[in-house]
């Protein structure tokens, strides 16, 4: 398949599941794009939606995925995520998710990323 067109599907089917938001002015709606950090962009339920989607429509298994890298603060106590000073400093480590290398892995057929 074209690699263009993989991009393209992949990208289609995300912005499918995961809605964009409007700007501040409430003006124009923000859509996701391929760099965009899908942690900062994407609820918990739709990026599991998109997840789900990615899989069934791509054939990439991510159980192989290593989610601590991308969600380090999942990892944390209670405590320690309800102060926040924490959490921003764990997520000076966090590395970015994007849908770039959803696109990547559905070409190679395999996640690429860890």
């Amino acid at each position: 398949m074209d690699v263009l067109l993989m991009d393209e599907k992949v990208l289609l089917m995300f912005r499918e599941e995961i809605p964009g938001y409007y700007d501040f002015d409430l003006k124009r709606e923000v859509p996701l794009e391929f760099d965009t950090e899908l942690q900062d962009f994407a609820p918990g339920d739709d990026f599991i939606c998109a997840l789900e989607a990615y899989e069934k429509t791509f054939k990439v298994d991510l159980s192989v995925v290593n989610w601590s890298h991308y969600f380090p603060w999942e990892n944390l106590s209670f405590l320690t995520r309800w102060f926040k000073a924490k959490r921003k400093d764990v997520e000076k480590i966090r590395k970015p998710l994007t849908v770039r290398m959803f696109a990547e892995s559905a070409r190679a057929g395999k996640w690429l990323y860890d």
